[in-house]
């Protein structure tokens, strides 16, 4: 794949989804977990995503149940969970594997487009983000830790 244009994936309602959708908008991608210690971070990212969708912002959350089974529940349950918990507004989608043999084909392009920490492709746990600018290139990969506020000034700076 030549571009994160040509993905395709399922939305949390169990729909195909082009990301050709987002041509002209950042992507703020990120494998998200409802029983997690970084779930919190889902306040930061609809805030960023309220702050920022008119200037052309999209916030993309990726259910993961990788890291210590904290995304037990099926689709229904974590769209239920996110709008109950964070109202959620940004758009979910359906499960997905980000290491390992059935890693995701967008997880696959992202990873190899922006290593994490000493090089490494793989996901280290939860709330790992990815910065995609209006154009459609991997601008920047975020770790668990780093907060959705901390990278503000980023985002802004892609929009």
């Amino acid at each position: 794949m030549a571009s994160i244009y040509d993905f395709s994936v399922k939305d949390i309602d169990g729909k195909q989804q082009s990301l050709a959708a987002y041509k002209g908008k950042a992507m703020l991608v990120v494998n998200v977990a409802s029983k997690c210690g970084f779930t919190p971070q889902y306040t930061g990212l609809e805030a960023l995503y309220q702050k920022f969708r008119d200037q052309g912002l999209v916030v993309l959350g990726f259910p993961c149940d990788q890291f210590g089974h904290q995304e037990p529940g099926d689709e229904a349950e974590i769209k239920n969970f996110c709008a109950l918990n964070y109202d959620v507004q940004f758009p979910l989608f359906a499960k997905i594997e980000v290491n390992g043999a059935n890693t995701d084909p967008l997880y696959q392009y992202l990873k190899r487009e922006a290593k994490g920490l000493l090089g490494s492709e793989s996901i280290k746990w939860n709330f790992t983000k990815f910065l995609v600018d209006k154009n459609g290139k991997v601008a920047k990969r975020y770790a668990p830790t780093d907060t959705p506020e901390s990278i503000e000034k980023d985002i802004a700076a892609v929009l």
